[in-house]
């Protein structure tokens, strides 16, 4: 959202993060079922009609963009400008009134901002936004993502399929699916990964719908489906980075699950190898499977 934080993933990748655990943003998540990293920020897809509140029109004064927030609206920090804003999105508030553009400018920085450590704030800034511009797509999409950030699966299922009409595309369909796992309705996300919206998705988008979609299959029990969900030429042991972690992780958790625990250790070690950044507890998984003897 803001330009000091261009992180675009389009959504989490933890263990399985689920509807009764705290937003963990990794393979650490107490039941360790495979899910897409979440976005630390709306997408770069834009687009969708144009906003406003018409209660905001009240005036062209430069101070009134400073002016108090309304009663049911987070207070908005000095510091925070407008201008920190990625451009890209900044062009798509232009059709809002310039003041109001100005504080929904603003309040979808904070919501960059706070996404990681206060995800309830940053979801009512995010709601703020919406109610000043619930027609611009990007503003939609940003409410979805703070929604799924704060555990609020069905407000952030309905905010990504209205940025979704909106903008066009596919979507955030990996995230959307993510939540209707989150509302106990795994079958729905499996739905999703086969929908003409999912066969749009190429390399890593692609990648991270699988992942949740392995994360249901285990969700229903059907361990082997899981496994094979993940078979693609995207298993290269070779490989590194958080996003090659990730999948190895899930891909080796699936394994287990389905009773293949020295494959699955196999590729925990792969996991381990992979995750340059730390992400993951790969490690401490293969010496549980091990007996402490490795």
């Amino acid at each position: 959202m803001s330009e000091d934080n261009n992180d675009r993933r389009p959504s989490r990748g933890d263990g399985g993060n689920r509807p009764s655990e705290s937003r963990d943003r990794n393979p650490r998540a107490a039941d360790r079922r495979g899910d897409p990293r979440r976005s630390d920020g709306p997408p770069r897809r834009r687009g969708g009609g144009e906003g406003g509140f018409s209660g905001d029109r009240r005036g062209n004064s430069a101070s009134s963009d400073r002016r108090p927030p309304r009663p049911d609206e987070p207070d908005l920090p000095d510091e925070v400008e407008a201008g920190q804003l990625e451009p890209a999105v900044r062009r798509d508030l232009l059709s809002l009134d310039k003041n109001n553009a100005t504080a929904v400018a603003r309040h979808l920085v904070m919501t960059s901002r706070l996404l990681d450590d206060d995800p309830q704030l940053a979801l009512l800034h995010a709601r703020s936004a919406r109610q000043r511009a619930g027609r611009i797509a990007v503003v939609r999409e940003t409410a979805g993502i703070a929604a799924y950030h704060a555990g609020e699966w069905a407000e952030a299922l309905s905010e990504l399929r209205a940025a979704r009409r909106m903008a066009g595309g596919p979507g955030l369909i990996a995230v959307m699916a993510d939540c209707e796992r989150g509302l106990g309705r795994p079958e729905r996300a499996i739905e999703l990964g086969r929908s003409d919206e999912a066969r749009e998705l190429t390399g890593e988008e692609a990648s991270e719908l699988r992942i949740v979609v392995a994360g249901a299959r285990m969700d229903l029990n059907q361990y082997d489906q899981a496994v094979v969900t993940l078979q693609t030429p995207d298993l290269d042991a070779s490989r590194s980075g958080t996003a090659a972690a990730r999948l190895f992780y899930v891909y080796a958790d699936a394994l287990v699950a389905a009773g293949r625990v020295d494959e699955g250790v196999k590729w925990f070690l792969n996991a381990a190898a992979a995750d340059v950044d730390g992400e993951t507890d790969a490690e401490e998984r293969v010496e549980e499977l091990s007996g402490g003897s490795r």
